[in-house]
């Protein structure tokens, strides 16, 4: 497993390519991780890395974190990720990284939280087409209609569409790809959208898949390529 990075969210705008494109991007403000502890294997039965990310007031840890932060000797933080790796030797208590993780890279997995909708009926929740909007029903246009059998099996089904609670979930988009890295700003610009509202936090880390398929930039070059050569074959 490789090490991940933990992002805001800052919003959506546009990049316009170098054809013209416009390409809708999501900006996430990275923030750079410390090592805080190293996992051995011969402790824990694996080998891990500890990181720690945002920074925050003495005040508002418990007792026990106050206790593991000094006997680090580093500076409290707010989230602490544990990551597995296969050796922990390039790794050092104290070492900083952030946006050069990705610099190579063209696609990444990102994980959020959606945002919470509250208690949701079946028609938004799940896309019902509801009851009849007259000829005999009355005061239920937007219910679910029946949910389960008779005597037998005499109970709802685990997992049946009916109305709760909508949203506030983590959910984890695949294979999005990387428009634009500013190492400079700790910035990355994301095509697509990404669930969660702004200032919300986003879990990053290197496509798990293999991916095979094209980037937006990658795309252009080849068609300029043959645009080029059907110009020669003209001449």
């Amino acid at each position: 497993m490789r090490i991940g990075l933990i992002g805001t969210k800052l919003g959506m705008t546009r990049e316009f390519m170098q054809s013209g494109q416009s390409v809708p991007v999501t900006i996430i403000k990275i923030e750079p991780g410390r090592v805080i502890d190293i996992i051995e294997k011969e402790t824990r039965g694996y080998n891990a890395v500890k990181i720690g990310y945002f920074k925050t007031k003495n005040s508002k840890l418990t007792k026990q974190m106050k206790g593991f932060f000094a006997k680090k000797n580093t500076e409290p933080k707010k989230i602490l990720k544990e990551y597995r790796v296969e050796n922990t030797e390039n790794y050092k208590p104290g070492n900083e990284f952030g946006l050069e993780l990705l610099k190579d890279k063209k696609f990444i997995d990102v994980k959020s939280k959606t945002i919470g909708k509250g208690f949701a009926g079946v028609m938004k929740r799940w896309n019902f087409g509801g009851l009849r909007a007259s000829h005999g029903v009355s005061v239920s246009h937007r219910s679910h209609g029946s949910t389960g059998q008779r005597q037998d099996p005499g109970k709802v089904f685990k997992g049946k569409k009916m109305a709760g609670h909508m949203g506030d979930k983590f959910r984890t988009m695949l294979n999005l790809e990387i428009i634009k890295s500013d190492l400079d700003n700790n910035l990355l610009y994301v095509k697509g959208s990404i669930p969660g509202g702004k200032n919300s936090t986003l879990f990053l880390r290197e496509s798990v898949k293999n991916i095979r398929r094209k980037t937006t930039i990658e795309k252009y070059n080849e068609q300029i390529k043959k645009t080029e050569a059907a110009k020669g074959k003209k001449k």
